[in-house]
């Protein structure tokens, strides 16, 4: 009577042996956006803010970036992450976060807070009290991206002021030197003649359509003319030596 032989089998590796966590070390204690409706709108005031601002190199935007501002040096304290904010009077680098202490004391000069139902009461509230009172930040905006809710709100002596729209419904910041108003369901960047900033791919998109537009003009005339010297040339007349 044969015993049968136990066969070894290797132990199978599980899903969780395949994770990959990721570092302690995160640069923002931010939470991601809470759309990707609010993503595409921060990235669009970014991208539009740095190609107006192409040759400038005194200021720093960001959007969903940590300012960390304790009175007593702690980022384990006090901090808070705007959807969009700017900076004027500072060196355009790149930054993990924005560290006031570090940065000779400086707040934004401009906020932009993109509202969701999850958000709006505190973006409304507590963070435009936050904003006002110990930011002291001259500008203070919200928009919703889903009902298309906007406002501005300006400081003066101490307390923010709502901001007047124009007859477009635009309001006007002084810190831009532009108006903010919202285009085709999106908050956009105004000059102050009424013109869009656009993005670097709107810029190249329109770019292409005035080369396409030229290219046209340039084979109509081409046209024109070889109809000039055919009808010539049934003249009798050789239309290379007029």
């Amino acid at each position: 009577m044969s015993v049968a032989k136990e066969i070894e089998t290797p132990e199978l590796e599980t899903p969780k042996d395949f994770i990959i966590f990721p570092p302690g070390d995160l640069y923002s204690d931010e939470p991601p956006l809470e759309t990707y409706f609010h993503l595409q709108q921060m990235l669009l005031l970014l991208k539009c803010l740095d190609w107006w601002w192409r040759d400038r190199t005194d200021f720093f935007a960001a959007g969903n970036l940590t300012i960390y501002y304790s009175p007593r040096q702690r980022k384990s304290e006090h901090f808070r992450g705007p959807d969009f904010f700017l900076v004027l009077g500072t060196e355009r680098k790149p930054r993990k976060s924005w560290v006031v202490w570090e940065e000779e004391g400086k707040y934004p000069n401009l906020i932009i807070e993109l509202l969701s139902s999850s958000t709006a009461a505190t973006d409304k509230g507590l963070k435009k009290q936050i904003y006002q009172d110990i930011f002291r930040t001259p500008e203070y905006f919200w928009f919703d991206p889903n009902n298309l809710e906007f406002a501005g709100f300006i400081l003066v002596g101490g307390t923010y002021q709502p901001i007047e729209p124009n007859p477009q419904g635009w309001l006007w910041s002084q810190q831009l030197n532009l108006f903010l108003g919202v285009d085709q369901e999106k908050l956009r960047f105004f000059t102050a003649e009424g013109e869009l900033v656009p993005t670097p791919e709107e810029v190249a998109q329109q770019e292409m359509q005035r080369a396409e537009q030229e290219m046209q003009r340039a084979e109509q005339e081409k046209q024109r003319s070889d109809r000039l010297a055919a009808k010539l040339r049934e003249l009798g007349v050789d239309p290379d030596s007029i």
